[in-house]
């Protein structure tokens, strides 16, 4: 994965960046490993700061419309305090580490069709210049994979994953965003639920998962919305049942009747031990619509996703994706 950048914004003949990163996927709250090549320019100049912007796609709703842009969500500065001679070519290697809850792009190789990329920007005698993106993938955590897998193999199908500008409430979220990854119901759960949606908001000693459910209505009663929320560990991944575990969080959600408020604080998510705990709360107010992007129906254990559509601006972002196909066609 290369982008090259010549940094327009430090004048012509200024240094260039090739910002390359290591094969593979990554995990959230794991390494991500690359090199920073530049290359000098037509004089001499002070590299102050080579600086690693993470980057997501996001939807935000204002009122009635819905916006799609791009937010940073982490900075890392990987380098600088040296000078780049004149046509000089050197590598700066950098290793850092991913934010807990950064979302997952793909699962077993097959992307779920979000927009997530890493971005270079160099500091050169008080100018800074953003380089172009390079796609991140980032495969899902034990905990992440056994819980997705476990709901394709229950016979729910996966629709989208879309990004929400905004926070859910009463979790420990830490990120603006949080990532949605819409199920259809599986034949068995068809007539109490038209829809799921499952977000994962992972931390050093353990992740929350929120399930949330939109409930057909019944003859005397509205539909509603119902949102569960569960601790599960990292440790003893490899030892839970989780079909059978996941199973009993949805038909938690199924039995409940009548609506209520979500739970003011969810509580720590637990350090130690191979148990999945859960609390329950029940809330009116859907937290986003469906996303937009165009998918290939499937189990969510292993589905192809394509994606569709190009990236609109939305007010309260900065900057929006470049959505030229052809760009990635054009760079070697």
């Amino acid at each position: 994965m290369v982008f090259k950048k010549l940094l327009g914004a430090l004048g012509v003949g200024g240094p260039s960046v090739d910002t390359v990163l290591d094969d593979g996927p990554v995990r959230p709250g794991g390494p991500l490993t690359g090199q920073v090549h530049l290359e000098g320019g037509s004089a001499d100049c002070e590299i102050e700061q080579i600086t690693l912007e993470l980057v997501a796609r996001v939807e935000a709703e204002h009122g009635d419309e819905e916006h799609e842009g791009v937010i940073a969500f982490d900075r890392l500065t990987v380098g600088g305090g040296f000078r780049l001679a004149e046509g000089e070519r050197r590598s700066v290697p950098f290793t850092v580490t991913l934010p807990w809850e950064t979302p997952i792009t793909e699962l077993h190789g097959q992307p779920l069709g979000l927009a997530l990329g890493i971005r270079t920007e160099l500091a050169v005698a008080g100018a800074r210049d953003k380089g172009d993106l390079d796609p991140l993938q980032v495969a899902p955590l034990p905990a992440q994979e056994g819980v997705l897998e476990a709901l394709g193999q229950l016979g729910f199908g996966f629709k989208s994953a879309d990004l929400e500008l905004g926070h859910i409430h009463g979790t420990g979220q830490t990120l603006p965003f949080y990532q949605e990854i819409e199920l259809s119901p599986a034949p068995q759960y068809a007539h109490a639920v038209n829809e799921v949606e499952v977000t994962f908001l992972a931390a050093p000693g353990g992740m929350e998962v929120v399930l949330e459910a939109d409930k057909r209505g019944g003859l005397f009663s509205e539909g509603h919305d119902a949102v569960n929320r569960f601790a599960v560990s990292h440790e003893g991944v490899e030892h839970v049942d989780w079909n059978a575990e996941v199973d009993s969080w949805v038909q938690q959600m199924v039995e409940h009747h009548g609506g209520g408020h979500a739970a003011g604080h969810f509580g720590h998510v637990p350090h130690q031990g191979h148990g999945l705990h859960h609390d329950a709360s029940h809330d009116g107010r859907h937290r986003s619509g469906p996303g937009t992007g165009a998918v290939v129906a499937g189990a969510a254990a292993g589905v192809a996703v394509g994606v569709a559509g190009g990236f609109v601006a939305a007010e309260v972002i900065d900057e929006v994706f470049d959505d030229d196909e052809d760009e990635g066609d054009e760079e070697d």
